[in-house]
């Protein structure tokens, strides 16, 4: 097996051409031993986004979809034109990054987190501590799985009046100093630096989600199959946060939608009738009467395979 560059950096963008010029430049900007690829593949933004990254920035390999395909779908169409699939090839990349392109990256950001990798081969994840933009830490760039109780915490608010207790503040590990590196269930796919070996070990995005969850599903993937995944606060990372998903109409029912398909995928068979129940009912008056129609179908979301 052939690495022909160190890392693949794959960013999906939607109608957020501003800040997608930001997060390139912030890219290129990076300094150190290593090499890199970008592949943007944007989902029918109606901007100027594609326009602007032909002109601008030459070097990216683009993929401009007719339609908004949803984040996973998109995120493997560029992991694919970059040389990475679940199948071993003969010539690939040693490492991939998932990068939104609401982002800015320090000029040593790459450059540190590859450097942990090849120290720590065990790490198949690594992902930087993110800040908004008004200083305070994103809480999704490190997380637990949302097994059925700990989502049942969240729910009922537990886990915001006891951010500190490790029982009730798992769900986003709030009783962590985010200034402390720390093994994690997941980062979040905004910033998600992973080893090409396991994801051929354990394959690409699941598309069934599209958008939200398919970053936990994959960490998830990834743990059961032995590697690590690691919270890195040594890089810190801009993240604007929500700058394309609240164009989208559709990001709010995704975000329930995805929880069905984690929960049923993952946690289904091993759930108690009475829990069970409880999680539905709270993802169906949560998600509202979009999610009920995915609620009453669960058994078709298992008979489809996701079970």
């Amino acid at each position: 097996m052939k690495i022909v560059v160190d890392l693949a950096i794959v960013i999906v963008n939607y109608n957020v051409c501003g800040l997608l010029r930001r997060c390139l430049k912030s890219v290129y900007e990076n300094e150190g031993d290593f090499t890199f690829d970008v592949c943007v593949v944007d989902n029918a933004s109606n901007d100027d986004s594609v326009i602007m990254v032909r002109n601008e920035f030459p070097q990216v390999k683009l993929i401009a979809n007719q339609k908004n395909l949803g984040y996973p779908a998109a995120n493997n169409q560029g992991l694919r034109q970059m040389g990475v699939t679940s199948l071993v090839k003969e010539e690939i990349p040693a490492y991939c990054l998932l990068l939104n392109p609401d982002t800015e990256v320090p000029t040593d950001a790459f450059a540190k987190l590859l450097s942990y990798l090849a120290q720590n081969p065990d790490v198949a994840v690594v992902g930087p501590k993110l800040v908004m933009l008004d200083g305070r830490l994103d809480l999704a760039c490190r997380r637990s799985f949302p097994t059925p109780t700990t989502s049942i915490y969240r729910m009922i608010g537990l886990s915001r009046i006891f951010p500190r207790s490790r029982r009730f503040g798992r769900y986003n590990m709030t009783y962590l100093d985010e200034d402390t590196t720390a093994d994690v269930d997941s980062v979040v796919g905004a910033f998600m630096m992973i080893r090409t070996q396991a994801i051929n070990q354990i394959g690409l995005m699941d598309e069934r989600f599209w958008m939200y969850g398919e970053d936990l599903d994959w960490a998830k993937r990834i743990k059961d199959a032995g590697w690590r995944v690691v919270y890195y606060p040594e890089v810190t990372v801009l993240h604007v946060k929500r700058a394309s998903s609240r164009q989208n109409r559709r990001a709010n029912v995704e975000f329930y939608r995805a929880m069905l398909i984690f929960y049923y995928k993952h946690y289904y068979a091993q759930t108690p009738w009475l829990l069970h129940w409880i999680i539905i009912m709270g993802v169906a008056v949560k998600g509202g009467r979009s999610v009920i129609a995915d609620v009453a179908a669960g058994e078709a979301i298992l008979q489809a395979g996701v079970g």
